[in-house]
């Protein structure tokens, strides 16, 4: 098998690549990557490399030549996402790729999203099946990570306020996600399938607090809030207007019961259980003991 990795040089990215290598070489994995430093860098490590992005068609066309497999990494928030993955999927279909896979979410019900970048997920799956490409769809829970950006910097002299209420998420460590996407990449043939990788159990932001409460030994609060108070709040901490908005857009969806979607594939295709909350939270803030 030769594959395409897409941004290769992200958090996600690094962790597929580093899990492909325990079983193929790299010479066997291309790779794209937006800046010239780093793809002089995986060009040094043996990895057939390529700069380039999702707007740079011809970029991702030398990327594609003598691969029979795409990863697509979706895309940021910055442009024009659609058009993004589009191009990746067009360009894939013109270079003969015979297979794709895509970087999905774990949303429950596509028609009440608050958040509507969040459909672009299901339009780019809706573009992948109508492509012709035999294709798998990993749709991801929301990084764990991500509790770090809205619980904010100073979580343990104050506590913290979200719209989040008492919702739930199946929060899981975006590495837990990497390896499990790579080890159906080199062990499953794409037949239109579709995992669902989340954790074993969802958490509150209530269970957040209690977490680092005892990881700290600093009490930590949570006190839940409506979104105009919200919007103060975060206005007077100095966050633009449409940073508010996107924080509080993804936490009215878990408040609405968008992200409680829980599946066992994450746990069988790591072949062990996924990282608690307590796990990840005490390998994002560090603690030690």
């Amino acid at each position: 098998m030769k594959i395409l990795i897409t941004g290769a040089a992200g958090q996600m990215g690094t962790v597929v690549i580093e899990t492909l290598l325990k079983k193929m070489p790299a010479s066997d994995i291309h790779v794209l990557a937006r800046k010239a430093e780093k793809q002089a860098d995986f060009a040094g490590r043996g990895f057939k490399a390529f700069q380039g992005n999702y707007d740079d068609v011809a970029s991702l066309e030398r990327a594609m030549q003598g691969i029979d497999t795409a990863l697509l990494i979706s895309a940021g928030s910055e442009g024009d996402r659609m058009k993004q993955h589009r191009n990746v999927v067009d360009a894939a279909k013109k270079m003969g790729v015979a297979n794709i896979a895509y970087t999905s979410r774990s949303l429950r019900d596509r028609a009440t999203l608050v958040n509507k970048m969040m459909d672009e997920h299901f339009q780019t799956e809706d573009y992948i099946k109508a492509s012709g490409l035999k294709y798998i769809l990993f749709k991801n829970a929301l990084y764990m990570e991500t509790v770090v950006f809205f619980v904010g910097k100073k979580i343990f002299e104050g506590g913290f306020s979200q719209v989040t209420g008492d919702g739930k998420t199946a929060f899981t460590m975006r590495q837990d996600q990497a390896e499990a996407m790579a080890n159906v990449l080199l062990n499953e043939k794409f037949e239109n399938q579709t995992y669902t990788f989340t954790n074993n159990e969802t958490y509150s932001m209530h269970d957040v607090a209690t977490v680092l409460t005892e990881l700290s030994g600093k009490k930590v609060v949570y006190t839940p809030i409506d979104l105009p108070t919200f919007e103060v709040q975060k206005a007077a901490e100095g966050l633009p207007p449409f940073v508010v908005k996107f924080i509080a857009h993804f936490n009215i969806d878990i408040k609405n019961g968008q992200e409680t979607v829980v599946t066992n594939d994450l746990e069988t295709q790591l072949g062990r259980k996924p990282m608690t909350l307590k796990e990840g939270l005490k390998e994002l803030f560090k603690f030690t003991g």
